[in-house]
């Protein structure tokens, strides 16, 4: 910096950049045409500097986070920043080429001028519904190539000289199957920029090049709070491995997420060597989507009120050998990434449980349990109907509180679709039961929290569903004798006998009768601590909050509970000191 600039003025403005993150969050929410982003929110928005660091984002989905650091840098890589003007923006889904995490998941950045001088830009990215490939819904359990998963857009022009490029759009949209929806999400996407970029110049008209340089000094802030936490930890090498279950028929074994964590001094170093290798299944995460996973273990470990920005990156060195399934090659399938990007944060934490025991939680429900059910639609002017949900789990318990039950954890952090929001927009699908699953949490002094079970009824014939989802055979681990939590898993109810057949983890384009009912249990969490301290008394409440059965509070917290004549629960102090 040119000079030194106070500690009050660099808050006041990075609150500010946060204050416009949030703002053109906001409007996307407000004026997107699906559901996937007016209620479930799968949408993040950041400010980024003149150099293409982030510097402010939304804390809304850490997936999202890896393509908003890496797309102004690709941008500038591609057209050169000498090229870049106002009344531009650009657009991106394909990691291997510029942006995304995904496919499905569209980011779009603008850039902010004073003048003729570039200032900053904003981005969002938001997952859309369908953007073609061969299943509705474009994310599958069973493609083995990108081809497959739909169109593929590297870094591009969508607007220019303050005018959508109509050839863009028009080539966007014919290759979903859901193109009024589309065009309405990727307006909103657009407009949000627009007014994101008012606010970054307004905000240069005030503090003219003194916003550029706070920019730079949170960057710098905020690596020097990550070293400054890496520099008390002990030094050496601490190992973990957790597993990813598989993908379908053709990979049905475990799948190693391997890492070794090095810290000397303040350097910390990540490393993901001995992990799987690449598979022709869509479980490859991509190089941007595992910084993320990183940048968000290490900003919940090191001190979640850092800033959320490039500083975080340039305090650590991660290492994912080329090939692997952290780092694959293109044209590996990306759709189902998350589920294994879902496993770096578990096993990065469970390496550092041994010298953080206040800081880490055991491991959660640990995947992004994904429905999509595809029909005729009846919606607008489109021809097909497309829903897409993500059912929460259990979150992990930690050496002081009890895990939260039905929430997203780790890389995820959508809402749950109302049932009201399914009903009212998807008419052909009935939510017939949607609550927590007994017994799901991992026992502990500290309980795991629970899954989540929801059945879905389908309201026509021919109705295609997909289920994806992972921790159906690694259950979620748990700490300090803690036990693991529930598994998750995919069932359909037939209509015509009743009978229930367990599905795959990974189930792509299922046709379904008038009347099945797919009944989706999501994992919970591990507990933290032995089972046998829990204080009889929580116990019991978790019985009577329907959480934990009277076999299981005998069986694994050693609490035998009865039920009285007039139909209260209590606890048989004598058979109970006698367990434990």
């Amino acid at each position: 910096m040119s000079r030194k600039i106070d500690t009050v003025t660099v808050e006041v403005i990075r609150n500010l950049l946060m204050s416009i993150a949030e703002e053109t969050f906001g409007i996307i929410i407000r004026s997107a045409y699906s559901t996937n982003m007016k209620e479930r929110r799968d949408v993040c928005t950041a400010v980024i500097d003149p150099d293409g660091n982030s510097v402010a984002q939304v804390e809304s989905l850490a997936t999202l986070l890896g393509s908003m650091l890496s797309v102004v840098p690709n941008i500038y890589e591609k057209f050169g920043k000498e090229n870049i003007k106002p009344g531009d923006m650009f657009i991106a889904n394909d990691p291997y080429h510029g942006g995304g995490n995904h496919l499905p998941d569209i980011v779009i950045a603008a850039p902010a001028f004073s003048g003729d001088k570039l200032i900053g830009w904003i981005a969002n990215i938001a997952h859309h519904s369908d953007i073609g490939g061969k299943v509705p819904g474009s994310t599958s359990g069973d493609a083995d190539s990108l081809f497959q998963e739909g169109i593929r857009i590297p870094v591009i022009r969508i607007r220019e000289n303050y005018e959508i490029i109509p050839s863009v759009m028009d080539m966007l949209l014919v290759n979903t199957r859901v193109p009024q929806e589309r065009e309405g999400d990727l307006t909103a996407q657009m407009s949000a920029n627009l007014i994101g970029i008012q606010r970054i110049e307004e905000a240069y008209n005030r503090f003219n090049d003194t916003l550029i340089e706070c920019m730079k000094e949170l960057i710098t802030y905020s690596e020097r709070r990550v070293r400054a936490v890496v520099e008390k930890l002990p030094d050496g090498e601490y190992c973990f491995t957790d597993y990813v279950d598989g993908c379908g028929d053709k990979y049905p074994d475990p799948l190693p997420i391997n890492v070794k964590i090095i810290i000397e001094g303040d350097e910390m170093t990540i490393d993901f060597t001995g992990s799987a290798d690449q598979i022709e299944a869509p479980i490859n995460v991509p190089w941007p989507c595992t910084k993320a996973g990183v940048f968000f273990s290490v900003k919940a470990m090191l001190g979640p009120d850092i800033p959320a920005n490039e500083g975080i990156n340039n305090a650590i060195k991660i290492i994912a050998p080329k090939g692997c399934i952290l780092n694959p090659t293109e044209p590996s399938p990306i759709g189902a990434q998350i589920d294994t990007l879902q496993r770096v944060p578990d096993a990065i934490f469970g390496a550092l449980a041994p010298i953080l025991p206040n800081e880490i939680v055991t491991a959660g429900n640990g995947a992004c349990t994904t429905t999509i059910f595809a029909g005729k639609g009846d919606i607008g002017t489109d021809s097909v109907f497309i829903f897409h949900e993500v059912v929460a789990g259990g979150g992990g318990a930690s050496r002081n509180y009890d895990g939260l039950s039905g929430v997203q954890v780790n890389m995820t952090n959508t809402s749950n679709m109302p049932v009201e929001a399914t009903e009212m927009e998807f008419k052909k699908i009935l939510v017939r039961k949607y609550e927590i699953k007994k017994d799901s949490g991992g026992a502990g002094e500290k309980r795991g929290g629970l899954g989540i079970e929801r059945d879905m009824e389908v309201l026509q014939d021919k109705i295609l569903y997909t289920g994806l989802g992972d921790r159906h055979k690694f259950h979620p681990w748990g700490l300090e004798g803690g036990l693991e939590g529930g598994a998750g898993s995919f069932e359909r109810i037939s209509k015509k006998n009743g009978s229930i057949t367990r599905m795959g983890h990974k189930t792509s384009s299922l046709s379904l009768d008038k009347g099945d009912i797919i009944r989706v249990t999501t994992p919970g969490a591990g507990g933290y601590g032995d089972p046998k301290k829990r204080p009889a008394e929580k116990v019991l409440d978790d019985v009577v909050q329907n959480k934990v059965s009277v076999e299981k509070a005998k069986e694994l917290y050693g609490v035998v509970v009865l039920m009285s004549e007039n139909g209260s629960y209590y606890i048989d102090e004598e058979q109970t000191a006698a367990l434990r």
